[in-house]
């Protein structure tokens, strides 16, 4: 007769040691601990329809004194789920203290990135289709209790060469290029604007969707709008500048060349 042992019975939750509370063999202390590339669900403020579904890549960080062997990387995880039906700027701050006081830390990062979606009408036919755009938030409260915010944004554009259009007979070299701006600022703005801030300062703007008609239109419009990636990131400069939201920035622009084997890039940062 076989007799089949029943299992060990799992052990009390006071025989559970926490390994994470022991003390470190190294007096070194770590600026930065927690988890990262959590592929998320969330919900962010959205300026036409309330608000907007969609999946974040999310880092969470905290500080760690040097007497703590490790973290405790679950509540993380906790805290991003009591808060990922309503994630937007006003939320971070929040987000961040809850992190710190849970974790006991001086310190608390956060950092996400997600596509972003707007309903664009084609110029001339207004046929509509969804662009993607790339956002970030990255935030951190240190042991003073001081919040920083930065918001990025990651914008395709269209730019035909100045160079190419001045020495050419007919016609010029264009290519779509990649905006990537990142701010801080004093109160609460919307993404589609600064989208908007960014479509504006390129030879056009790119399109999901476009008929005939819309072609012709973007293709002149590009030709009657030469620019150099220089050219965009001053542009985009200059306007940030002009508003007095935005303390600080970062502008980079990169032209994915149509003749060339690399490509061109301009970056400029605020004082």
């Amino acid at each position: 007769m076989t007799t089949t042992k029943s299992p060990a019975a799992p052990l009390p939750p006071a025989d559970l040691t926490d390994v994470q509370n022991h003390v470190s063999p190294h007096t070194i202390d770590i600026d930065k601990v927690g988890v990262k590339n959590i592929s998320y669900p969330i919900v962010v403020l959205d300026k036409f329809n309330g608000t907007q579904h969609t999946v974040a890549r999310i880092n969470m960080y905290v500080n760690l004194p040097h007497r703590h062997k490790g973290t405790h990387m679950s509540r993380f995880i906790e805290i991003l789920s009591e808060h990922r039906r309503d994630v937007s700027l006003k939320k971070i701050g929040p987000i961040l203290e809850e992190t710190r006081r849970r974790l006991h830390a001086q310190s608390a990062h956060i950092e996400m990135s997600f596509p972003y979606f707007i309903d664009k009408e084609a110029p001339v036919t207004r046929a509509r289709g969804l662009m993607e755009y790339i956002c970030s938030f990255q935030g951190s409260l240190d042991e003073k209790g001081r919040l920083d915010l930065v918001v990025g944004i990651t914008v395709p554009i269209t730019t035909l060469c100045p160079c190419s259009k001045e020495i050419s007979q007919a016609g010029a070299h264009n290519q779509r290029g990649e905006v990537r701006v990142k701010v801080r600022y004093r109160k609460f703005f919307w993404i589609e604007d600064l989208i908007r801030l960014v479509e504006e300062s390129a030879s056009c703007e790119v399109y999901a969707l476009l008929k005939r008609q819309d072609e012709k239109f973007v293709t002149e419009k590009a030709y009657t709008n030469p620019m150099f990636v220089e050219d965009v990131v001053r542009e985009i400069a200059h306007r940030l500048s002009q508003n007095d939201n935005f303390t600080w920035y970062a502008v980079e622009s990169e032209n994915f060349e149509s003749i060339h084997n690399h490509s061109a890039y301009a970056y400029i940062e605020s004082q």
